[in-house]
């Protein structure tokens, strides 16, 4: 039986800035746009937290019945460790599902009903990503989905539902955080290469392989500084507090370019983690600064 202390481990927390950040940056775009809506960036937020909970928790569950959390390395797996039935762990994944759905729904009630079928995809890609009979997730597919549903989805629709539209300061946003939080993914499955090759789960690093996949990670935190300069010039130069997350990109490369392997990675994830929550802060202070 798992403890209170085991279940917040198996929620992942070091995974929620990949929640948090994109409502920041969605809020901030809002904000320049002087449609900035408190009440609905919460609701924005309990969204997001929801689905990320509710996502590690299914694929905890997931990749446990299939074996694949057998010999992983990283954050405790509760099925995969036996310290919690396949069915408590899917349970929590749906409850979190639930909170979501409710919150998701009033917001969608409040801004545009069409936004519940969003809604319905984002659980539904939550759940595909290792659930099923063919996951996409075993495909090579995560990061897309990250991208999409973590970036552009999140940061998007936190703007839309406060201020009814997007514009290009939302996508240079949404674009930014999508590659932070695709990071974070490619430093996972970088560290569980071995493993996931061995159990079938073919991911992008596994199809990529070892040297490509750390090239694409430094690619990808990259990224996110060179938008943040194109946000300074199409939006406000106060968007330019945004590149305060560039050292921390950094330092989140460097165990990667330095050839780290298993735990010597794990820092990369908590690095990126950070670097977006702080890109995401400055962009958004920056925006509401220029509005």
């Amino acid at each position: 039986m798992a403890t209170a202390a085991q279940w917040l481990e198996g929620a992942r927390p070091r995974t929620l800035p990949n929640a948090i950040a994109p409502v920041i940056a969605g809020t901030g775009a809002a904000g320049f746009l002087g449609e900035a809506v408190w009440w609905k960036a919460l609701l924005a937020l309990v969204v997001s937290l929801s689905l990320i909970l509710g996502v590690n928790f299914a694929n905890d569950y997931s990749d446990g019945i299939r074996g694949t959390d057998d010999e992983r390395v990283g954050p405790l797996r509760l099925v995969g460790s036996g310290l919690a039935s396949p069915a408590a762990v899917k349970r929590a994944a749906f409850a979190c599902f639930g909170v979501g759905g409710v919150a998701g729904v009033v917001l969608s009630l409040t801004s545009a009903p069409w936004l519940i079928l969003v809604g319905l995809a984002c659980v539904a890609g939550a759940w595909f990503y290792t659930g099923g009979k063919k996951p996409y997730g075993y495909l090579g597919f995560g990061e897309i989905a990250v991208f999409v549903f973590f970036g552009l989805v999140a940061v998007l629709g936190t703007e839309f539902v406060q201020a009814g539209r997007v514009d290009a300061s939302g996508v240079l946003a949404a674009c930014a955080v999508g590659s932070y939080s695709s990071a974070v993914l490619v430093a996972n499955n970088l560290r569980d290469i071995p493993t996931d090759r061995e159990s079938g789960k073919i991911t992008l690093a596994v199809r990529l392989g070892d040297s490509r996949t750390r090239v694409l990670f430094s690619v990808l935190v990259a990224v996110p500084t060179v938008l943040g300069l194109a946000l300074a010039a199409v939006a406000t130069p106060w968007a330019l507090l945004s590149l305060a997350s560039a050292p921390l990109a950094v330092r989140a490369a460097l165990p990667v370019t330095r050839g780290g392997q298993g735990p010597a990675l794990i820092p990369a994830l908590a690095q990126t983690g950070l670097a977006m929550l702080v890109w995401s802060i400055g962009a958004a202070v920056g925006l509401f600064l220029g509005a």
